[in-house]
């Protein structure tokens, strides 16, 4: 699972096991952990983030949209190419 992004104290990583869904990122922070899609950028698991946590990290994928789905097409160009 690398982590491909680190930002205001937040990992952002993939899970090669999940790469039949759309793309999405993980994100974690504080023993708390969050899914988002990435097309559209939105929360498909909010874990135990506060909302205005959620938002900033909303922000954090939306300013870093096109490196996250490149990051992902390569990963899963990784796993399914070998």
């Amino acid at each position: 699972m690398p982590v491909v992004l680190r930002v205001q104290g937040y990992k952002f990583w993939f899970y090669m096991a999940d790469v039949a869904e759309p793309p999405h990122v993980h994100v974690g922070k504080d023993g708390n952990e969050a899914k988002f899609w990435l097309t559209p950028v939105k929360a498909a698991r909010e874990g135990r983030f506060r909302p205005v946590e959620l938002r900033n990290i909303e922000r954090i994928i939306d300013d870093n949209l096109e490196f996250l789905l490149k990051a992902w097409n390569e990963e899963k160009d990784k796993h399914v190419n070998g």
